[in-house]
């Protein structure tokens, strides 16, 4: 993948569906050029039938509480936050219901697409307890190698996703700077990015709608500041994009983009007088383990966001739509 991104074919077919996850490989393209005509690589059945094989790792590996076995159907950001999840399985007993992936589908959106790393979208329906819908992005880096499941994001209660109509086949593969955006994707991760670290600080802030990640973290970040302020601590955060790790699905109809990207990013809170910085919530207790706490400590999280961006000309600001933020490391310094 060339830069941070690289963007599926424009052309996607869609399967609105409820039926069971399932999977397979996808078949070696036609011979033709970018933007010849050509059909997508994988039938409903192999979409279908690399779900249920995936799901069935997910499965095996929640049970054991291992992630032993789980790179052979899983990988990128996805492997990173389910790891994490079983060790703090391990530690507390039981997996937590944010984990769930529900085995039901609303839709999946199947490219046509030359080259590789190439992705699939697939959008849950809601859990058995009503958590909100998930969507799902499988990876095929090579011609001989599996898809697995790249990532795995919550989306927002009420979010507005661009539409997948049924495409006509044969249409042109965009790139990441493609210009008929209000920014590319590679822009937006970044930029978004830089929101999160600034809020309202960031001189990106007016081209991003708000949305229940941001509020979140603004909720979380001002109860800690609290605490700190009381005993002379400090917080602070840091957000980078990764290089590489983003998927891109263009609409045909709304002209938009879905963009599904990680963004790592380090909490740092550092303790005051004379005081120990303790994990502040089950996971990261699970994930520090026996260490021995000091004065600060860094929490290392994967972010998974998921976001709209709106075609040029648009009055209509970046989205956030979705996201899955797990800490995956807590270290004393």
């Amino acid at each position: 993948m060339k830069g941070m991104t690289k963007r599926i074919g424009a052309a996607a077919l869609v399967l609105a569906t409820l039926a069971g996850l399932t999977g397979c490989e996808g078949d070696l393209p036609q011979p033709g050029s970018v933007g010849s005509a050509q059909s997508p690589d994988l039938t409903e059945a192999q979409e279908k039938k690399i779900r249920k094989e995936t799901l069935a790792v997910l499965s095996k590996a929640d049970e054991t509480k291992s992630p032993d076995g789980l790179s052979e159907r899983v990988t990128g950001p996805a492997l990173d936050i389910r790891t994490s999840e079983l060790t703090i399985a391990k530690a507390t007993g039981s997996m937590d219901p944010r984990a769930t992936i529900p085995e039901d589908i609303a839709q999946t959106i199947i490219p046509t697409q030359t080259g590789w790393p190439r992705y699939v979208f697939s959008i849950t329906t809601t859990t058995a307890d009503q958590q909100s819908k998930r969507l799902l992005v499988f990876r095929q880096e090579n011609a001989r190698s599996n898809y697995r499941l790249w990532g795995a994001a919550r989306l927002f209660q009420g979010a507005k996703l661009p539409k997948f109509p049924i495409p006509q086949i044969g249409a042109t593969a965009g790139e990441a700077d493609d210009s008929g955006l209000v920014m590319t994707p590679q822009d937006a991760v970044r930029q978004y990015a830089d929101v999160l670290q600034n809020d309202s600080k960031s001189q990106y802030a007016d081209k991003f709608s708000s949305d229940f990640f941001r509020e979140d973290m603004r909720k979380l970040v001002s109860a800690v500041e609290e605490g700190m302020q009381r005993n002379h601590g400090t917080q602070s955060q840091t957000f980078e994009p990764v290089k590489g790790q983003i998927a891109v699905m263009r609409s045909s109809e709304d002209g938009g983009d879905l963009v599904v990207a990680q963004i790592n990013s380090e909490w740092t809170r550092a303790a005051g007088e004379g005081r120990e910085s303790q994990p502040a919530s089950d996971a990261e207790r699970a994930l520090f383990g026996g260490g021995k706490a000091t004065s600060t400590m860094k929490v290392s999280y994967v972010n998974l966001v998921a976001l709209y961006v709106p075609p040029a000309g648009s009055k209509a600001k970046v989205t956030a739509v979705g996201v899955e933020r797990q800490p995956i490391k807590v270290e004393a310094l």
